[in-house]
C-alpha cells in the first residue's frame, strides 16, 4: 500500500510535464518505450496487491499469476535499463563498440535472469495472506536462486556506471568545470540509485534468508527504476526543447536518439 501511495504521488507530481511530453513529442520508438516503462508498474502494483490480499486456493491459478507477475516484472526492469543503456550510448557519441558490448551484456543478463526466475518460481508455495486465515500465493520462491538475477542486474548497472563515470571524467578534464556539475549533467546519481537498490536485493536474501519482504523489495526496485528512467528522459527532453527554443547549436536529442558532438 505504501508503494502504491508513493507511485501515485510521484505520478501526480510529474503529470504536468509528462502530459506536455506526450502531446508535443514525436512518436518514436523511444516514446513507445517511455509509455511502457512508465505505466507497466501500475499493472504490477495492482497484481501484487491482488496476490497478497485476494483469497486464492487453486494452485494452477496461483502458479499462472506468479508467472505473469514475474514476466511483467522482468519486462519493466528491461525497459527501465534500456533508457540507461541508451543514455550511456549517447554519452559515448554512438560508439558502436560500446553499443555491441552493452547489447551483448544485456542479452546475456536477460537470458540468464529469465531462466533462473522461471526455474525457481515453480517452487513457490501458498502462504497466509495479509488477511488472517486467508490463503494466498505471493509471487515469492523459497529458493535464494530467485534473487541471483539481481546479481546480474547489479553487474550490468555497474558496467553502465563505469562507462558513464569515464565519460564524465573525460568531460571534466576537458572543460575544467566543477566535478559535481559534470556528474549531475551525466545523470550519474540516477545510475547510483539503481545500483544501490540492486545491491539491497542481493544482500537481503543473503543475510536474511527467511525474510518475508523479498517481493516488496523487488517491487520497490521495479517502481523506482521506472521512475528514475522516465524522470531522466523527461528532464532530457525538456532540456532538448529548451535548447531548441533558444536556437542552441550543440545538444543531445535524447527523444530522437540522435546524439550530437557534445554531451549534456
Amino acid at each position: 500500500m505504501s508503494m502504491t501511495t508513493f507511485w501515485t504521488y510521484d505520478y501526480a507530481c510529474a503529470l504536468h510535464e509528462e502530459w506536455k511530453f506526450l502531446r508535443r513529442s514525436r512518436w518514436t520508438k523511444v516514446k513507445a518505450l517511455y509509455i511502457m516503462t512508465r505505466y507497466l508498474p501500475f499493472f504490477l502494483i495492482v497484481m501484487h496487491l491482488y496476490l497478497n490480499f485476494a483469497p486464492i486456493e487453486d494452485p494452477n491459478k496461483c502458479q499462472m499469476l506468479i508467472n505473469v507477475y514475474s514476466s511483467f516484472s522482468q519486462i519493466s526492469i528491461i525497459c527501465s535499463e534500456c533508457f540507461f543503456m541508451i543514455r550511456t550510448y549517447v554519452l559515448w557519441n554512438s560508439n558502436r563498440i560500446v553499443l555491441v558490448g552493452l547489447l551483448s551484456t544485456a542479452f546475456a543478463m536477460v537470458v540468464t535472469s529469465v531462466s533462473i526466475r522461471f526455474a525457481t518460481t515453480a517452487t513457490s508455495y501458498f502462504t497466509t495472506s495479509a488477511i488472517p486465515g486467508t490463503p494466498s500465493c505471493p509471487s515469492r520462491s523459497s529458493s535464494v536462486l530467485y534473487f541471483i538475477s539481481f546479481i546480474f542486474l547489479f553487474v550490468f548497472q555497474l558496467v553502465l556506471i563505469i562507462l558513464t563515470l569515464t565519460r564524465a571524467i573525460q568531460s571534466w578534464r576537458s572543460t575544467k568545470g566543477p566535478l559535481q556539475a559534470i556528474l549531475v549533467k551525466h545523470n550519474i546519481f540516477y545510475y547510483i540509485c539503481g545500483l544501490f537498490l540492486s545491491a539491497v536485493n542481493v544482500l537481503v536474501p543473503a543475510l536474511f534468508p527467511n525474510s518475508p519482504y523479498y517481493t516488496a523489495l523487488e517491487l520497490f526496485q521495479v517502481c523506482i527504476l521506472a521512475i528514475l528512467a522516465t524522470r531522466m528522459h523527461l528532464h532530457l527532453w525538456h532540456l532538448d526543447q529548451h535548447m531548441h527554443s533558444s536556437d542552441a547549436l550543440i545538444y543531445i536529442s535524447m527523444s530522437d536518439m540522435s546524439p550530437a558532438d557534445c554531451t549534456v
